[in-house]
Parts: structure tokens; sequence; C-alpha cells
């Protein structure tokens, strides 16, 4: 069985969902809080289930970047790392869905590998994301970062000196 029909089922109801969104009389931040707390929630259950690639779950952030620019005001030019960055001087709450699918797929992937069940272990399913991402070569990169962290131990990184503050490894 193709799950290609439910991508389109996804993107379907995505639209639908920013239309109404958008016809409601409600200010620009509020339409926003709509759509952080209840449309994109809603959106976000279709690709962990399905096997939805990641190029559908970027035509869905595109559409819902385009109404937020507009409900917020801001112009067309400003970068999606502007509104999803989390370490900059002005961070704006929003959650990126095409993030939130990838933390989903390796939250899937790590939660089949270490499952307690033998039939799981030894037949190690995969998981299709498509041809941009691979969720097990991100897993993997991410698995070998904190291994290296590991190694190098903790550092200096401010005036504050050695042994000031607690590592967490893993």
């Amino acid at each position: 069985m193709k799950d290609t029909k439910r991508g389109l089922e996804t993107v379907e109801l995505a639209t639908e969902g920013l239309l109404a969104i958008n016809r409601c009389r409600l200010q620009g931040k509020l339409k926003v809080w709509c759509l952080q707390f209840m449309l994109i929630l809603k959106l976000l259950w279709p690709p962990l289930v399905y096997e939805i690639c990641s190029t559908t779950v970027e035509a869905i952030e595109a559409k819902i970047n385009k109404f937020t620019r507009r409900w917020l005001g801001v112009p067309p030019g400003l970068t999606d790392v502007a509104m999803y960055c989390r370490k900059a001087k002005l961070r704006l709450p929003l959650k990126s869905i095409l993030e939130e699918y990838k933390c989903g797929k390796a939250r899937l992937l790590l939660m089949l590998e270490d499952s307690e069940d033998p039939i799981v272990k030894t037949v190690q399913p995969t998981i299709k994301t498509g041809r941009k991402w691979k969720v097990a070569e991100a897993v993997d990169e991410a698995k070998e970062c904190l291994k290296i962290k590991e190694v190098i131990g903790q550092t200096q990184t401010d005036r504050k000196g050695l042994g000031s503050s607690t590592a967490k490894w893993w």
C-alpha cells in the first residue's frame, strides 16, 4: 500500500485549515496562535503515521509561512531562519512543522531501534522520508556528535572557568 494519497490529503487539510483561520475575524497574532496550537498539531499526526515524504511537509510549511508572514505583517523577504531561530536576540515562539516532522521521525526510529521486543529488534523496519532527508543518517550523525562531545569533555567557554557548571552528556 502506498501513502501518496495521504500526503495529498494532508496538503488539502493544511490549505483548508489555513483558509479557515484566515477567514475568521481575529487579529493577526491570534490567527498565528490558532495556527500554532490547533492546526499544526492536527497536521503533525499524518506525516508521523504514514510514509509522507519530506518534500510534502516542506510544501505545507511554505503555505504556512506565507500566511504567517501575512498575519504578522512582516515582509515576504524575511527568512525562515529569522522566524524559527531559537538562538537569536528576538525569538518568535513559532514551531516549524518541518523540524517537528524530523524530530518525530528520529524519535520513531530510536524507539524502534531500542525496542525490548525481539521481533522488532530483528526486523529493524525502515522509515521512509523521501530522497532529500534520510532519518537514519541524521540519527547516526547526531549520535556521533554526542560521542565526540563526550570524548572532548567539558571545555571552558567563558570567564567562569572549568568546573563552574555541570555537563550533561546524554
